[in-house]
């Protein structure tokens, strides 16, 4: 089939190559526009913008998706299929162009977690599985008509950083598999309306990755766990109003226990932070301003001080 691949960042690279080596004929790529960034304001190139420029492959980046000049750019190369992978929201005059539809693979197993954020809120919700699926876009938010879904175990041990890089590797085969699924007809299936039940995800930002150290101790650690190695979970320093990131950690439970929520206490050379059935083992911690350092780093920095997170 005659593809258009639509994506930027990294995770979206895996598919568009598997899409590249394949039999089908890949007829462009749309990515977005590229952006300053960083102290210097470099130009700075997205991921799927320097893949296509190592392999030749063409590039459209239009400022405005509903842009006409696009759009008719967009009929004029006549493919059977747009292919979206971590991209923006496409309006309807661009998905109902292929003659087969654009599809989407998303980061979940939907219904579960719709929205922006998927592989973060799969942890921080303590979820045991995840996977891939892939849809049929229409005007909802991921709410279009199923073609496969790929199921994978998140581990103890997973964070944001290695789940990420699971997903991001299946995806690649995933996608061809897909294709070939539509190229032979397979008829999709519809997503489930129940709505009570759903988990979300949406986008990450300031106020949904803030510790709450009045929650439970596993919540606590699912969201350290969930935002690591970045953006990271935060917190703050009462003393100083300094701003910490905590990336890796363990939940202790322990009933019964003294002082206040986010106290930070020295224990055999461990980091512990008491929530209010336990302790959180801090074993790796960004202080504002200074680099990453372990618990015991951190521990021997505050040099005795009462410290309190909030």
């Amino acid at each position: 089939m005659k593809i258009l691949f639509m994506g930027t960042p990294d995770f979206a690279v895996d598919s568009l190559d598997s899409i590249y080596k394949s039999n089908h004929d890949l007829c462009g790529v749309v990515t977005a526009p590229d952006k300053k960034a960083g102290r210097g304001q470099k130009v700075k190139k997205s991921a799927v913008k320097r893949y296509c420029i190592s392999n030749g492959i063409k590039l459209l980046q239009p400022a405005k998706l509903n842009d006409q000049v696009f759009i008719d750019d967009l009929k004029r190369l006549k493919a059977d299929l747009f292919v979206v992978v971590a991209f923006k929201i496409l309006p309807k005059s661009i998905w109902e162009i292929p003659s087969k539809g654009t599809i989407n693979i998303h980061a979940s197993l939907l219904p579960q977690l719709r929205g922006a954020a998927p592989i973060n809120w799969a942890i921080i919700n303590g979820l045991r599985k995840t996977g891939l699926t892939s849809f049929y876009i229409n005007e909802g938010i991921d709410t279009g008509d199923i073609i496969m879904k790929k199921e994978l175990e998140i581990s103890e041990n997973d964070n944001f950083g290695s789940l990420y890089t699971k997903l991001k590797e299946l995806s690649s085969g995933f996608t061809i598999d897909t294709i070939e699924s539509i190229k032979n007809g397979l008829k999709p299936v519809i997503q489930s309306k129940i709505k009570s039940e759903l988990l979300k995800a949406p986008k990450i930002d300031k106020k949904n990755t803030r510790i709450r150290w009045d929650n439970d101790g596993q919540k606590i650690n699912n969201l350290i766990k969930g935002l690591s190695p970045h953006p990271g979970a935060w917190s703050t320093i009462k003393s100083n109003e300094t701003r910490v990131k905590i990336l890796d950690s363990l939940f202790i439970p322990k009933l019964g226990l003294m002082g206040n929520n986010g106290s930070v206490f020295s224990v055999d050379k461990n980091c512990l932070v008491k929530v209010k059935d336990g302790y959180i083992n801090v074993f790796k911690i960004k202080v504002e301003g200074k680099k990453e350092q372990s618990g015991l780093d951190f521990l021997n920095g505050i040099q005795g001080k009462k410290i309190q997170f909030f």
